[in-house]
C-alpha cells in the first residue's frame, strides 16, 4: 500500500502569507508615521522648561497689574469685513496706551497663532483688520506696558468677547 502526498506550490499555503504579512504590514506603519512626523508640527515641546519656570512670575505680575488698573476690555469681531474693534476701560489708569497687542493663541497648535498691534482710534477704542484665524478655540491676550487681560475665543461663533482680569493669588 502506497500512499501519495501531494505538496501544495508555497504560495498556496496560508501560514506563509500570515508570515510574510506581519512584517509588511510592520514596515508599512512604520513609513506612514515617519511620513506625519516629518510632515506635521506640533509645536508642544519647549526647549527650556526652566527658563518658562522664571517667566510665570513675570505673567503673574502683569496679570496683577490688570487688576490694579481695574482694566476691563470688549472685543468685537466683524468676520465678514475682517474687521477687530477693541474697547478697553480703566478705572485706575489716568492714561491708556496709544497701541495695544492681542494676541490670538490657538490652544493646540502653536504653528496657527496670530498678533496683531492696535493703533488707538479714539480714547479707550482700537481697531485693525482680523487676522485670519482657522475654526476652534483660542486663547485671546490683550498687552501693553506692564500689564495684560486673558480670555478666550471661539470661532466662528463668538463676534464679541469681554475680558476682565481674574484675581491673581
Amino acid at each position: 500500500m502506497q500512499t501519495t502526498t501531494e505538496q501544495k506550490p508555497w504560495y498556496r499555503v496560508r501560514m506563509v502569507w500570515l508570515i510574510i504579512a506581519f512584517p509588511i504590514v510592520s514596515v508599512t506603519m512604520g513609513m506612514t508615521i515617519l511620513y506625519f512626523a516629518i510632515t506635521t508640527y506640533d509645536g508642544l515641546v519647549v526647549d527650556d522648561y526652566y527658563q518658562q519656570g522664571k517667566n510665570i512670575n513675570l505673567t503673574l505680575h502683569r496679570d496683577k497689574a490688570a487688576l490694579a488698573h481695574g482694566l476691563e476690555s470688549t472685543l468685537d469681531i466683524d468676520y465678514p469685513q475682517h474687521l477687530l474693534k477693541v474697547r478697553l476701560k480703566a478705572a485706575h489708569l489716568a492714561v491708556l496706551p496709544a497701541r495695544i497687542q492681542v494676541s490670538f493663541l490657538h490652544t493646540t497648535r502653536a504653528g496657527y497663532d496670530r498678533v496683531v498691534v492696535l493703533e488707538q482710534q479714539r480714547p479707550g477704542e482700537y481697531q485693525t483688520v482680523l487676522p485670519d484665524l482657522v475654526q476652534g478655540h483660542w486663547n485671546l491676550q490683550i498687552e501693553a506696558g506692564d500689564w495684560r487681560l486673558v480670555g478666550l475665543l471661539a470661532t466662528p461663533g463668538d463676534t464679541q468677547v469681554r475680558i476682565q482680569p481674574t484675581p491673581v493669588s
